[in-house]
């Protein structure tokens, strides 16, 4: 009985120390788990020698000069945000104009039409939806949202297949500008190279339903190059609008750099000459961005160039960077600056002139167009009318 006692204790000891080897870490195994953050940074602060001195004064060499600290990483600062200049501060909307902004608003979002105004997030959308010193302008975008270019300046989305037009679309705007009661407005649109005419019939149909009212309003169509087809170009000048506008963007020598591929200086230049041989009477209107890094005397010679084509409006703005998937600014054109190209216009003969940092295409066109060009050319038709009917 006491060697089979003996017997099994030596057997229970064996199975014991079995079982105990398989939960014992061997020094092999421990060395090849991963590494904790802070065994690393013992590990590092001891291969470079750096102790709590190093922190405070900076490691030394035999010299005295100050070295980097091997191992140890400088924490990240932020950049620092760049802060616009002063005069680049849009007004407040507030009083009447805030209620005007919010009708103009829910009229929008309710027919499910687009503003270039709130896509292209203007600055002077308030203002202008507001209809300071009573006149309202608004500015609609027609055939979507979505745009078959990619100019690096703009922020409206693109796609090289965006959604079908919608057929009711002429109806619905003219339904919107006349429930508003607009003075002026302005009806611009995404480029449509997908489609056979690039939109031009759908965009002179939308004319022809506004101008289909007793008392119409002033419009002014700001357009796509139609991809330098001068054919689609007429459809449009022919529809009855009172202002056909199209951007040059900027100088001859950025075109590439700040327009889509399909965009150029000569095919903008050859819409706006050839709308003024279809019908001579129209008003013809351009816009130029600054602070793209242009030269002085680029924007001379492009003046130049939109005189000899006859050109009556243009208007300076300055370029801002919508984000930071787009070009960045090269420079911020002072209130002065802008000024003096407004003189250099007035001085070549342009009909109006608009120049400013937060003057756009658009911006104001009702109070700074209705105002300075068009009531006089109405005065002078109604004495013309006169003089006619005295003489008969």
């Amino acid at each position: 009985e006491g060697s089979m006692r003996g017997v099994t204790r030596k057997l229970l000891s064996k199975n014991l120390a079995s079982r105990n080897h398989r939960f014992v870490r061997s020094p092999a195994l421990f060395s090849s788990q991963p590494k904790t953050r802070l065994l690393k940074l013992r590990e590092e602060l001891a291969e470079s020698g750096a102790g709590v001195e190093s922190f405070i004064d900076g490691a030394q060499d035999e010299k005295g000069d100050s070295q980097p600290r091997p191992g140890i990483r400088k924490p990240i600062r932020k950049k620092k945000i760049e802060r616009k200049p002063e005069w680049l501060k849009a007004e407040f909307v507030k009083g009447e104009s805030l209620e005007n902004y919010q009708r103009l608003k829910e009229t929008v979002k309710g027919l499910g039409l687009a503003t270039v105004c709130e896509e292209a997030r203007c600055p002077n959308i308030g203002e202008c939806w507001g209809g300071k010193e009573g006149t309202a302008t608004a500015t609609i975008m027609l055939m979507g949202d979505t745009c078959t270019r990619a100019c690096r300046f703009c922020a409206v989305k693109t796609s090289n297949a965006p959604p079908p037009l919608d057929p009711n679309e002429p109806e619905k705007v003219a339904s919107a500008i006349h429930r508003w009661g607009l003075d002026y407005v302005v009806l611009t649109s995404v480029d449509r190279d997908d489609l056979e005419d690039g939109g031009a019939t759908h965009m002179a149909e939308c004319i022809s339903r506004l101008k289909d009212t007793a008392d119409p309003p002033l419009v002014e169509c700001l357009t796509p190059d139609f991809g330098g087809n001068l054919s689609h170009v007429e459809i449009v000048a022919r529809s009855g609008l009172d202002v056909f506008a199209h951007n040059m963007e900027t100088v001859e020598a950025l075109q590439s750099k700040v327009r889509d591929r399909r965009a150029n200086y000569t095919q903008s230049m050859a819409v706006l000459e050839h709308v003024k041989k279809c019908v001579p009477e129209m008003v013809t209107k351009t816009s130029l961005m600054l602070g793209c890094g242009e030269k002085d005397e680029e924007i001379l010679q492009t003046l130049r160039d939109l005189r000899s084509i006859d050109v009556d409006v243009v208007t300076f703005g300055q370029y801002l960077r919508p984000s930071k998937k787009h070009m960045k600014v090269a420079s911020y054109v002072t209130p002065d600056q802008f000024q003096h190209w407004e003189d250099e216009a007035n001085k070549l003969g342009f009909l109006y002139v608009a120049s400013g940092p937060l003057v756009r295409s658009s911006y104001k066109a009702g109070e700074f167009y209705l105002t300075n060009v068009l009531k006089e050319r109405k005065k002078e038709a109604q004495k013309r009318v006169a003089t006619a009917s005295a003489s008969s």
